[in-house]
């Protein structure tokens, strides 16, 4: 099945030009170049010019000031691609906080025209193309860990980004330290013609999907699928299989879609993990995707999950 140009933020092709992150005076020299471009975050919030993104010149009013550290994201056509986190500035109206997975969540800039405006990401990756989507998933990613560490967890001196900003060094105990990605399964269990969906407590109306959870110290792909939907659901699982996997950078993840086929379908829900699940027929999903089905909404393109159910659907697997 594998083919991660399906899925956003997967499978562009970027040049990351890794040898240009331990050549400083090589990265300032095109800061300057005037090709260049950097793509500004506000508080995880890329900027957006409509579908695409808001690349600004290095020079930009905007950018002046900024705190935490210059990313250098790779190379497009053989011009530097850089961002740079922009949370600390204040508006004077500011958006509200994302009151669900769907909240529009736009906030204008006052030295920006409109289009220009930051926006969640997840309501416009389906219609990112695939680069962008990939430069925007580094760029947020980043961000959100340059600014959850800027002390060394050896011996809490302020650290400084080194690197590109692909790490971050401490002056006091010589530690250096790198982003981190965290695994998560995601996993499409089957038992005949259904597939098994559960939806999160809190989420929009209607909102189903695969079942997911974080690989824990010590655990295999295979063991973390059976662990998570036997606590989830009590569902017991034999086969696993790897099938495809998904940058997500809500904040550092990367989703590892897997198929998993259950030996018993009684359910035996956790109700501080799952609100819901239910067994869903092939028929049913037919409806699903058409947008029809009386309970549950299609799933959000571009996500894994929604790539795994089109392609059992299709029985491509």
């Amino acid at each position: 099945m594998q083919n991660g140009a399906r899925f956003a933020f997967a499978g562009s092709g970027l040049d990351r030009a890794v040898e240009l992150r331990v050549a400083p005076e090589r990265l300032a020299i095109l800061w300057q170049a005037p090709e260049t471009r950097v793509l500004p975050i506000w508080r995880g919030r890329p900027l957006f010019a409509g579908e695409a993104l808001g690349w600004l010149a290095p020079d930009h009013p905007v950018l002046e000031g900024a705190p935490l550290a210059t990313v250098f994201l790779g190379l497009e056509a053989g011009a530097a691609r850089f961002a740079l986190d922009l949370s600390h500035w204040q508006p004077e109206a500011p958006a509200a906080a994302p009151t669900s997975l769907f909240d529009a969540g736009e906030q204008p800039h006052p030295l920006l025209a409109a289009p220009l405006v930051f926006a969640e990401m997840r309501n416009r990756m389906a219609v990112m193309s695939a680069r962008e989507a990939e430069l925007a998933a580094v760029a947020r990613a980043l961000g959100e860990w340059h600014r959850s560490h800027s002390y060394c967890a050896r011996c809490g001196t302020a650290t400084l980004p080194s690197h590109g900003g692909w790490q971050r060094h401490c002056s006091a105990c010589g530690a250096d330290h790198f982003p981190r990605t965290d695994p998560v399964v995601i996993m499409l269990i089957t038992e005949g013609n259904s597939a098994l969906l559960g939806r999160g407590p809190g989420w929009p109306e209607g909102m189903y999907s695969c079942l997911a959870g974080f690989v824990e110290p010590g655990e295999t792909i295979e063991a973390a699928v059976r662990r998570e939907v036997a606590e989830e659901t009590g569902v017991p699982v034999g086969a696993v299989r790897y099938l495809a996997s998904q940058p997500w950078p809500f904040p550092a993840s990367l989703m590892l879609g897997c198929h998993g086929e259950a030996t018993a379908r009684a359910l035996t829900l956790d109700p501080v993990e799952i609100e819901d699940a239910r067994w869903v027929t092939r028929e049913d999903m037919v409806d699903v995707f058409a947008g029809v089905h009386p309970h549950i909404r299609a799933p959000r393109q571009g996500a894994i999950a929604a790539g795994l159910l089109r392609m059992w659907l299709a029985d491509r697997f």
